[in-house]
């Protein structure tokens, strides 16, 4: 018995070259989009780190005082310095305290003692928002909700602050 080779036809091979030419041009064209997608997300993310503010805890006084400093902010592939703010004062046990300075009501900046009638509290001009010492907000008027809290920690006398975080409803 004798086994006969099969040929490949001139057709079958210009159909198996075309379809594999075909699948390494499609692949070429897939593998950078499916890399553009999935990049951003396997990136190591910045969030959570503690940024030196560059206030010393000594200066930390029982008067709360805006602090401002800039964090490196990296969306996707476009980095930019974005300018953070807090209200930062000790409490009357000693405790630090860093407030947001953003309503909790519509976004607006709070400012300390931003008001005559209501000195020693936290005042959010848009709609007459306030906020007791403490980040609590005032009954009775528009905020929901406490001011946010950053985290916060002293290495070597100086203040790092890191996120802010969300204390709920009062």
């Amino acid at each position: 018995m004798s086994e006969k080779k099969q040929q490949v036809t001139r057709r079958q091979f210009l159909n198996y070259t075309l379809t594999g030419v075909g699948g390494f041009m499609a692949a070429g064209m897939l593998i950078p989009m499916l890399r553009m997608a999935v990049d951003p997300v396997l990136q190591e993310s910045g969030a959570g780190d503690m940024v030196n503010v560059g206030l010393s805890v000594d200066d930390i006084t029982d008067e709360p005082q805006r602090v401002d400093w800039n964090v490196e902010q990296v969306d996707g592939w476009h980095e930019s310095e974005v300018n953070q703010t807090a209200w930062v004062f000790t409490d009357e046990n000693g405790d630090i305290q860093a407030f947001s300075p953003i309503c909790t009501h519509l976004g607006c900046f709070v400012s300390w003692e931003g008001s005559d009638d209501h000195p020693n509290e936290f005042f959010c001009p848009c709609h007459d928002g306030r906020y007791y010492k403490d980040g609590t907000n005032v009954p009775g008027t528009p905020p929901l909700a406490p001011l946010d809290v950053y985290e916060h920690e002293v290495r070597d006398g100086m203040l790092f602050l890191g996120q802010a975080k969300s204390r709920g409803e009062a």
